[in-house]
């Protein structure tokens, strides 16, 4: 790229903004949220929706909780026609939701739109004309008088047929471009349409505010919002509406600094689907609010039904870091990352937190409806103790002890680093159980039992390479006794036994499971029992750091 020098900015600056939005922190309240998934979203599409998906999707929309959704272009084809009459005659519109269309401010277009509502008990009918600079002088090359005049004819033609055949529909202007016209010019053709209307408080026009094509940095925008907000006539009566497209990667971010600026909707798709680089996703501008204590209104509590009504209807996929709702971006494979979290949500249960604090987590996975045991902690040869030892624990109820973290931590790591894969929950139980868990490999125990003498002295039947060995001592406790017997008469020197123990419940059934090291010439080894009784299950686990420790020999 050698050509910079043939580009220049075609955005236009408010001279002295006044820049109120600046002092705020964050979005307090949630702005009216319209869903255009049906319009912007569908005309992206390489194979738009079909009749009976946009029905779905509709449904879906719903059941979120958008109270309004642009469903089309009804006069652009047949196939949106069809869809509002058929969202219309089979009363599948809720008394609560209002439908918006869209149509260009041209007289037999806005005459379909309006065939297309009869019957609907709540509509916005939505006019645009474009109003740029590039608009203006290269597609319809006409001036800026010319540009207000079809502005002001479509909005006469809509109130007219709506005061003739009594709808009692709302009305919507878009100066498409926007973010290309100049501001002073824009004021100038929203309040004359805005003149032909004469909104009330309780019958509101809606002003739209288009980035249709992403031409500045998000502050450039909110100023342009903050001197409409302010300059609009009849503001009392006005909603002003956002519709930023994402040419520049920033839509969510134009967006949030418009909503600050005094804008009070969000025109937007799930997932930022629609033209080119698409619109405000407003799943990520609702959970961003949501993440700092604002309900936004709508519900994502079911996001991988959502993610998978949205992949198979309109053949688009939702990136895997897509924000709160790609299949990574609650994932940590780090072992530090791993491990604060970890340690993050044994605080939460420790000081009953009722804040969400996580580290590494924005919001509870949980809240979008997605699971620990396989959206978290995620295993590969990044991992580290914390994570591998969170999993067991989280997934299993293996509480392991510190000192026995980090080896296990290097097991699990290992195996996936030689398969050059991510192992699943069911996988790192396998290798922990196989490695540690009651072994057998060359010592047995086949019997056994306790006599109180001075202190406690130990009978066991052993089986070492298919003989068997009666073996007796006693000890300090029926740990140390069996211990000193599998010294004395199998010739085994280790020093230094410890051991954790605690319950496993699983269902109405409960284990105990016990965690034995001792320190031999190996360095210290590790075994693990578990059985219904406590003591067979630390004996187990003797005898699993015993067998461990003759490996090789």
């Amino acid at each position: 790229m050698h050509n910079a020098e043939k580009y220049t900015t075609q955005f236009f600056t408010v001279k002295n903004p006044a820049r109120k939005w600046v002092e705020k922190s964050r979005i307090e309240q949630p702005p009216v949220w319209c869903s255009v998934d049906l319009r912007d979203g569908n005309q992206s599409l390489i194979i738009p929706m079909s009749l009976e998906e946009k029905l779905e999707f509709f449904k879906l929309l719903v059941d979120i909780g958008f109270k309004e959704i642009e469903v089309g272009f009804p006069a652009a084809s047949e196939t949106e026609y069809t869809f509002l009459r058929t969202l219309i005659e089979q009363d599948m519109i809720p008394d609560d939701v209002t439908v918006q269309v869209l149509t260009q401010s041209r007289e037999h277009i806005i005459r379909k739109t309006f065939k297309a509502l009869e019957g609907c008990k709540n509509a916005v009918v939505h006019l645009y004309n474009s109003t740029s600079v590039a608009q203006r002088e290269q597609v319809f090359r006409k001036s800026k008088e010319e540009i207000t005049k079809i502005a002001v004819e479509g909005a006469v033609l809509c109130k007219k047929i709506a005061e003739e055949t009594g709808a009692p529909y709302r009305f919507e202007y878009s100066p498409e471009s926007f973010t290309g016209t100049e501001p002073e010019f824009a004021l100038s053709v929203c309040n004359a349409v805005l003149d032909i209307w004469k909104p009330t408080p309780d019958r509101k026009a809606i002003i739209n505010l288009p980035v249709t094509v992403e031409l500045s940095s998000p502050h450039v925008y909110a100023d342009q919002v903050e001197f409409m907000c302010d300059n609009l006539k009849y503001r009392e009566a006005v909603v002003v509406s956002l519709h930023p497209h994402n040419d520049r990667g920033c839509a969510v971010a134009d967006a949030e600094l418009g909503l600050l600026a005094g804008a009070d909707r969000i025109e937007g798709t799930l997932f930022g689907n629609g033209e080119r680089t698409g619109n405000t996703d407003l799943v990520t501008l609702a959970l961003n609010m949501y993440a700092q204590g604002v309900d936004p209104g709508l519900d994502f509590s079911e996001m991988p039904k959502i993610v998978e009504v949205y992949e198979r209807v309109t053949r688009m996929h939702v990136p895997d870091r897509q924000p709160y709702a790609g299949a990574l971006v609650f994932a940590a494979f780090s072992g530090s990352h791993q491990d604060a979290i970890a340690k993050g949500m044994h605080w939460r249960e420790e000081k009953n937190c009722i804040t969400w604090t996580v580290p590494y987590l924005p919001i509870d996975p949980a809240d979008v409806g997605r699971e620990y045991e396989t959206d978290v902690i995620r295993i590969n040869s990044q991992s580290g103790k914390g994570g591998i030892g969170y999993l067991l624990e989280h997934n299993f109820g293996y509480v392991l002890p510190a000192k026995m973290r980090e080896e296990v931590g290097y097991l699990v790591k290992n195996i996936s680093d030689h398969a050059h894969a991510e192992l699943t929950p069911a996988e790192v139980l396998a290798a922990f159980t196989d490695t540690y868990v009651n072994i057998e490999t060359h010592v047995r125990l086949t019997d056994y039992h306790f006599e109180k003498k001075t202190g406690i002295c130990a009978s066991l039947t052993l089986e070492a390479d298919g003989v068997s060995h009666e073996l007796k001592s006693c000890g300090n406790g029926r740990l140390d006794a069996v211990a000193n017997a599998v010294k004395k008469y199998l010739g085994i020197e280790f020093s230094n036994l410890t051991y954790e123990e605690h319950a496993i419940s699983r269902g109405s059934s409960s284990k105990a499971i016990t965690y034995v090291s001792i320190n031999t010439q190996k360095g210290t080894v590790w075994g693990v029992g578990i059985h219904d009784d406590i003591i067979v299950s630390s004996i187990n686990a003797l005898f699993s750091a015993v067998n461990r420790s003759m490996e090789g020999e």
